[in-house]
C-alpha cells in the first residue's frame, strides 16, 4: 500500500493516457461538405440525388451512418448522418447545426469577362475571399460577351463548399458598363482599378458597402475611363507599379479591401 501512495499524480496521469486513446475528432476533418437548395433544420430530412449522389455514393462510397455537412445559403451549416441509400440517391438525417449563416462584407466585384480559364479563377478566388455579389460588365474591349450563369452558378457552389462559406454570392446577370453606371446606387463606392493610375488603396476610404470594377485584357478605352471619372461614387485606385492581368488585378484589389475593410481584421 505505501508503494502504491507513493506513485507520483504526474505517473498516474501518463498512465490513464497509455490505456485511454483519444477519442477522435467528429466530425472527421475528411467529411464531405454540400449545398442543398433545400431548407435545412433539426426535423428536416433532405435528399442529395443525381451527380452529387452519384459521386458521394459510387465515387466516395459512402454508406448508411456516415456524416455529412451540408449548407442552404439560408440557415447556415448543419451536421447530417446518410440514414438511407438507394442507387440514385441518398436520405439524410439532420443530428445538428454547426454554425448560423454567415455574414460576409458588402462588396460587390464588377469585372469584364476574360477568357473562360481565367474567368473561372476569378469565379473561384472571388468567392473564397468573400465577395457577396459577382457582376459581370461587358465593356468596350470585352472579348467574351456571352456568360454560361450555370456554369459559373456550380463553380460558385463548388468553391463556397471548398472554402467553409455559408453564404453563395449572388451572381448577376451581364450588363453594359454605361448601363452600370447610370442606375449605380450612390452609397456605394466603386473603386475602379485604373491601369494609368490612382490612388493606393491604404489612403482611399472606402468602407462597406463598396465595389471594385476590373476591365478586360487590353483595358478601359478613354471614353469608358472619362464616363468612370464623371461618375460621383467613383474612386481611381492604383494596384502598384506592374501592369497586372485582369484576374490578378481582381483578386489583388479584394484582397486589400478586406484586409482593410472587410472581415480579415476580425
Amino acid at each position: 500500500m505505501a508503494h502504491i501512495e507513493a506513485i507520483d499524480a504526474q505517473e498516474i496521469t501518463f498512465c490513464y493516457r497509455q490505456v485511454m486513446p483519444a477519442t477522435p475528432a467528429w466530425p472527421p476533418a475528411s467529411t464531405p461538405r454540400l449545398f442543398v437548395d433545400q431548407p435545412l433544420g433539426p426535423d428536416s430530412t433532405p435528399v442529395v440525388d443525381g451527380p452529387v449522389a452519384h459521386y458521394l455514393l459510387h465515387v466516395m462510397r459512402l454508406k448508411a451512418g456516415d456524416p455529412l455537412l451540408l449548407f442552404d445559403n439560408r440557415s447556415g451549416e448543419w451536421l447530417g448522418v446518410i440514414a438511407d441509400t438507394g442507387k440514385r440517391a441518398a436520405t439524410i438525417r439532420i443530428d445538428r447545426q454547426m454554425r448560423p449563416i454567415e455574414q460576409v462584407p458588402d462588396l460587390w466585384l464588377c469585372f469584364a469577362p476574360v477568357k473562360k480559364a481565367r474567368l473561372d479563377w476569378i469565379i473561384e478566388k472571388a468567392t473564397e475571399l468573400g465577395v457577396r455579389r459577382l457582376q459581370p460588365v461587358i465593356t468596350e474591349r470585352t472579348i467574351v460577351e456571352r456568360v454560361k450563369q450555370e456554369r459559373l452558378s456550380a463553380q460558385i457552389v463548388e468553391a463556397c463548399e471548398q472554402c467553409g462559406r455559408t453564404a453563395i454570392p449572388e451572381l448577376a446577370e451581364p450588363i453594359k458598363l454605361p448601363h452600370l453606371l447610370q442606375n449605380w446606387p450612390g452609397e456605394r463606392t466603386l473603386l475602379f482599378a485604373d491601369e494609368e493610375g490612382g490612388l493606393p488603396m491604404a489612403s482611399v476610404a472606402a468602407p462597406a458597402p463598396a465595389a471594385i470594377l476590373t476591365g478586360p485584357e487590353g483595358g478601359f478605352t478613354a471614353r469608358e475611363r472619362e464616363l468612370l471619372l464623371a461618375t460621383p461614387a467613383v474612386r481611381r485606385i492604383a494596384l502598384g507599379p506592374r501592369i497586372l492581368r485582369a484576374e490578378t488585378a481582381a483578386i489583388a484589389a479584394i484582397s486589400l479591401w478586406m484586409a482593410q475593410q472587410g472581415d480579415w481584421r476580425d
